[in-house]
């Protein structure tokens, strides 16, 4: 038997840091409040000075106890695969603000909910007794309103913004970084505001009590890594750019209340938020104890003076802006340009390179967790625009693919017009990446685009974050990499996905990122087939650790689903104009599959109560597709939202001249890749999947990007070559 991560341990009362800042404000708010006296405190009471002192203390508290924490962890060489995933989902910079704000607010909430005898009263939400003065002296105390604050955006501009702020000047929050996620149906909680489903034990829902997400991953996500289908059409290239523009759409980091001294998210069984730990079931197979837990803590929730439901927050901006390579915060941005010129270069690795090109830089942390995957060889986690860079092999080195496009244009953009500054060439070389992105992303979509539309959301919505993961259906279990010839490079050429995870030193000491793409290239993706959703080296091996088993990829997305408040699988299916199946009959002919049909109602009882995640998975595919109806219909609509709502879309009127627009028109993937490896051969389409050598070309033919459009021809910056698309159109 495995060891488990930790042991069932009794349910503890409030405490910590949080705790106190919140007795320190209810005691302001409601000195002699009641139950019966829901008038709690006097307009006028403020306690700035108290707060401040505080918020200071408890900053200090809190993340410095992280930051302790897992470097102690790191010198001692004990860290488990929850200190990846933190290390990956750790809220940064403003961020952090955002979230130790709604960390502040929930706890006061729940304090006064306490003092005010309601705490048996589930589903009663206890700013219903506070009127308006008193919810603005809540906001202002615990730093809500900042985070709510109106931004002017100026007049005219010609870059988007690191953030995504003012893409919308009409909202200016839109679509922007450290903003709550979209709702598309209201979140579902057990009290109503922010207690997940399933954190009750016997509670019913819709009639039946929800299973253990384990259990249902246990039954219905199980894959043996042996007992796969190979994808005729696809190549892996699909799933890893599939996450490549997830991450740089979503992420939804973890609780800042998590890092608390006082929470033991890793050593206790008890639902005590943010601590939403996964339960074994009696018959694990690999965990048999029932008193055994899988931790898990819950995402950062967003200040909502609204409604103070809790409500998940996105700590990158919605846009497809290449925020992967450029961040979503200005402070990040900044730390990843090269700061020893003016030229507009990104920073680069100076310790290592690949046989002459540019590896990502290194982080800077004297102790990284990358370096527990090989000790000896001591080599860190990289540095990006987005912190999950080194969360995979595939990963990491699309990172670094778009690195070195970014400093390939600026040194050719430079040569064009000499007299362009640094920060002339930085925006107008981002500005081309992000076109790539977007041009790669999105060519299935309907050519017709419908124009800019102010009206239109193009925040990412809280459903959509999880529905995206489908593309954890397409993994396959094992890394391969190939030579020059597109054979098998020795004893690296195939090597379990588990040995890869934040395993940086694969890419800096066994060959660089060649051997990777050529591997992505030719491999096929994984085929989802309902009896092979999930490998087990994401169901039962995702960040293991020496003698400490891995987390469950299957579990953690169910659990995050009821952890965001997401209704269950018939709500969405009725959102999106399906139907709702209300019995093993019905549902089976949903699922095309009468005993997979018959196996979710015996663990669900109703469709109503299936998680999201799974039930849409498991649905067949749409024609021509890789997924289901339901998932076809969230994503589809998200998409729209992403491309009708951004301003700076590379195909709206005014982005780019006619010219640049015909240039940008003829870039692949396929390019940018030959543009910055030493790969000599290459498929026009590396989404499909190709033999080699017949279905390769030779780089030099594919289509490259003509920068011509982009001389200016010494003219003053203000003015721009080249008819605007937005002067046809009005013509």
């Amino acid at each position: 038997m495995e060891t488990p991560f930790f042991k069932e341990a009794p349910c503890k009362s409030w405490r910590g840091p949080f705790a106190q800042f919140g007795w320190i404000l209810v005691s302001r708010l409601s000195p002699r409040a009641t139950f019966h006296h829901p008038q709690l405190l006097p307009p006028h009471l403020h306690c700035h000075r108290c707060l401040s002192v505080v918020h200071s203390s408890m900053e200090r508290a809190s993340w410095d106890s992280f930051v302790f924490s897992l470097k102690r962890k790191l010198e001692e060489k004990v860290a488990n695969p929850m200190d990846f995933l933190k290390h990956l989902k750790d809220p940064v910079g403003r961020t952090r603000s955002a979230v130790r704000a709604a960390d502040y607010l929930e706890t006061t909430l729940k304090l006064l909910k306490i003092k005010l005898h309601l705490s048996g009263k589930l589903r009663f939400n206890v700013t219903d007794l506070l009127d308006r003065k008193q919810k603005e002296v809540i906001s202002k105390g615990t730093g809500c309103d900042y985070q709510i604050r109106s931004i002017k955006c100026p007049k005219h501009d010609v870059y988007r913004t690191i953030t995504g702020e003012c893409n919308n000047r009409k909202h200016s929050h839109l679509g922007s970084s450290n903003h709550a996620f979209a709702r598309w149906l209201p979140a579902v909680y057990e009290d109503g505001v922010s207690v997940p489903r399933g954190a009750s034990e016997g509670k019913l829902h819709n009639g039946f009590p929800l299973p253990l997400v384990r259990k249902v991953s246990n039954e219905i996500a199980h894959t043996a890594n042996k007992n796969i289908t190979q994808d005729q059409e696809l190549s892996l290239v699909f799933m890893h750019w599939g996450q490549w523009v997830n991450h740089d759409i979503d992420l939804a980091p973890s609780s800042g209340a998590g890092v608390s001294p006082e929470l033991h998210c890793e050593t206790d069984c008890a639902f005590e938020p943010p601590c939403f730990p996964i339960k074994f079931p009696p018959d694990d197979p690999r965990m048999p104890s029932s008193h055994s837990c899988m931790p898990f803590v819950q995402s950062a929730s967003m200040c909502n003076p609204r409604t103070f439901t809790r409500e998940q927050i996105n700590a990158v901006s919605s846009f497809i802006d290449a925020s992967t390579v450029y961040g979503s915060e200005d402070f990040v941005a900044k730390s990843i340009r090269n700061q020893t010129n003016q030229l507009g270069l990104m920073a680069v690795n100076q310790n290592f390179t690949d046989a002459g090109l540019e590896f990502l830089p290194f982080e800077n942390k004297t102790k990284s967790v990358c370096v527990l995957t090989n000790e000896s060889m001591n080599i860190p986690c990289l540095k990006a625009g987005d912190k999950r860079v080194t969360e995979n092999l595939g990963l990491s080195a699309l990172h670094t693919v778009f690195l070195r496009e970014h400093n390939r244009l600026v040194t050719e953009l430079k040569k064009l017009n000499p007299h362009w500054d640094g920060e002339k060439l930085y925006q107008e070389s981002r500005k081309i990446v992000v076109a790539i992105n977007q041009v790669v992303m999105i060519p299935q979509m309907d050519p017709f685009i419908r124009g800019y539309n102010e009206n239109v959301d193009p925040t990412v919505s809280n459903v959509f974050s999880l529905a995206f993961q489908f593309g954890h259906t397409s993994v396959q279990p094992f890394v391969s990499r190939l030579d020059d010839s597109f054979q098998p490079l020795g004893s690296f050429s195939h090597v379990p996905l588990r040995l890869t995870f934040c395993a940086t030193w694969r890419i800096i000491m066994e060959g660089g990122i060649d051997p990777l793409i050529r591997g992505m290239v030719v491999d096929h993706a994984k085929l989802m087939k309902q009896n092979q959703l999930l490998i087990e080296e994401l169901r039962n091996h995702l960040f293991e650790q020496k003698e400490i088993m891995g987390l469950d990829l299957a579990a953690l997305n169910m659990q995050r689903g009821r952890d965001h408040g997401l209704p269950g699988y018939n709500a969405w299916r009725h959102f999106c104009g399906l139907s709702q199946p209300q019995n093993v009959d019905e549902f089976s002919e949903v699922l095309g599959n009468s005993k997979l049909a018959k196996k979710f109602m015996e663990l669900y009882g109703t469709s109503d109560n299936i998680d999201l995640w799974i039930g849409a998975i498991a649905e067949p595919f749409v024609p021509q597709g890789r997924v289901g109806p339901l998932l076809a219909c969230i994503i589809g609509t998200q998409f729209r939202n992403l491309r009708d709502g951004d301003r700076f879309w590379w195909e709206k009127p005014g982005v780019f001249t006619l010219q640049q627009l015909h240039a940008l028109r003829n870039i692949s993937l396929s390019t940018v890749i030959c543009d910055n490896t030493h790969i000599k051969k290459i498929p026009r389409d590396v989404f499909k999947i190709n033999s080699y050598p017949e279905n390769f070309i030779d780089c030099h033919k594919t289509d490259t990007l003509d920068l011509s459009p982009w001389k200016d021809d010494d003219e003053p910056e203000s003015s721009t070559k080249g008819t605007k698309l937005s002067e046809v159109c009005q013509k």
